[in-house]
């Protein structure tokens, strides 16, 4: 079973457990077993202010957000593990000449500019401040490292660039069109069988 056979049956798994807690829930009358809260409670009341359309639209778009922000994590991961081995870079790889300047200069702005905003800093990781095309370049940037995980350079740009677009309408709350949603999946079919 590969990577994405096993997440989809993790997510599958999942949905059954959910729909066998809801029979427990309605067979037995006790409740909270799906767990409830009155934060999903107040989650739902801060919701209802908006329109159902707009609900829906969400709704709907939450399964690709979920499906790119596992990509992008798991993109990181990749990125992380790789350059902090010891053959490749080691703990300190950031450090390292295996990141271009310009993106660590970038990170460090990004970073100031959250710690001076006054919000909880999202990360102590800098690579968790790169953008989804750094992460490209990252990768390009050091092909004699990847090339042994990652069967083509030109793909790795391909692919990571359709993403990228594709990526936009999640990330700005703009619902994606039944070809684009196709598009992301096939495109996510194609990143996994690169690395395989």
């Amino acid at each position: 079973m590969d990577q994405q056979e096993r997440i989809r049956a993790f997510g599958m798994s999942a949905l059954q457990l959910g729909d066998e807690l809801r029979a427990l829930e309605a067979a037995t009358g006790i409740s909270g077993l799906m767990g409830t809260t009155v934060v999903e409670e107040e989650n739902e009341t801060a919701l209802e202010q908006f329109e159902s359309r707009v609900r829906s639209e969400a709704a709907e778009m939450a399964f690709y957000y979920q499906i790119f922000y596992c990509l992008e994590k798991s993109i990181r991961d990749l990125c992380s593990s790789t350059l902090s081995d010891p053959e490749a870079g080691g703990q300190d790889w950031w450090n390292s000449d295996k990141v271009p300047q310009n993106i660590k200069d970038e990170v460090k702005r990004r970073q100031k500019a959250e710690l001076d905003s006054g919000v909880t800093v999202r990360s102590d990781q800098s690579i968790d401040y790169t953008t989804f095309g750094e992460l490209t370049v990252l990768i390009t940037a050091n092909w004699d490292i990847f090339s042994n995980i990652i069967s083509s350079k030109p793909a790795v740009h391909r692919i990571l660039g359709s993403l990228n677009i594709l990526r936009g309408p999640i990330a700005h709350c703009c619902p994606l069109a039944e070809t684009e949603k196709d598009r992301l999946l096939l495109t996510i079919k194609d990143w996994s069988r690169l690395l395989g």
